[in-house]
């Protein structure tokens, strides 16, 4: 079946599915990693790929921007095209001086400003975690890949220009990074009972300035990708 936003039909999916924000980022990683890649959606331009990666079922999609949109794709990948795993594989604001341009975080969990949770009628806050096996998995092949990587947690944001200007308070906390999906993501897979996790490349820092430009957000993050595919190739196995 198609969805609103999902013109796929069942079965176009593989299991595990790799969410960018940027549609052009996930057209990159269908180009230059997957084998016999075929465009399976393109609602509203946000493109979803299935190809083989080391011989091994992976999709890419597209998730859009912030955590109302991640929250639609990643809802109907969960419950509708039968999707275990999504992992997140964005940009990333630094909020500690520890970590350089292009360092890759993987996020244990998500501290929010989001009110998205409070559909799901608890009478407290539901912490949005990534599932540990996905996470285990990812760290192992962090280690081998040669890439500089931490774990830890980010800040999901619902405000890019923050007027209150306050992400640096985070940091006392151990917050690691800023982005805008992660919690929305994780909090539909554990109401789904499925598997999420969020890989980030470091684009800027609120600590230092720094920045890099969009085209090399785009294409030049591949360590970020291939900790990704090569998780899914591992999830596989299991």
């Amino acid at each position: 079946m198609s969805t609103p936003h999902n013109s796929a039909v069942k079965g176009d999916f593989a299991k595990t599915v790799l969410m960018p924000g940027d549609p052009l980022r996930a057209a990159y990683i269908a180009e230059n990693f997957l084998k016999d890649a075929r465009l399976v959606n393109n609602v509203r331009g946000v493109q979803g790929y299935t190809g083989l990666y080391k011989d091994v079922p992976v999709s890419v999609m597209a998730s859009g921007m912030g955590m109302p949109s991640i929250g639609i794709y990643s809802h109907e990948l969960f419950h509708f095209y039968d999707v275990e795993n999504i992992i997140r594989v964005g940009s990333a604001g630094a909020l500690t001086a520890k970590l350089n341009m292009k360092d890759v975080v993987l996020g244990q969990a998500a501290c929010t400003n989001s009110n998205f949770s409070h559909q799901f009628g608890l009478s407290g806050v539901l912490s949005p975690v990534a599932d540990y096996e996905l996470l285990e998995t990812a760290v192992n092949v962090a280690r081998k890949s040669g890439a500089s990587w931490a774990v830890g947690s980010f800040l999901s944001s619902d405000i890019f220009y923050n007027k209150a200007d306050d992400s640096l308070k985070w940091a006392e906390y151990g917050v690691l990074a800023v982005e805008m999906e992660s919690a929305a993501l994780y909090w539909n897979a554990m109401e789904a009972g499925k598997r999420a996790l969020t890989i980030c490349t470091v684009s800027d820092s609120v600590v230092t300035g720094e920045g890099l430009p969009a085209e090399e957000r785009q294409t030049g993050f591949t360590q970020m990708m291939e900790i990704a595919l090569d998780t899914a190739v591992e999830m596989a196995k299991k």
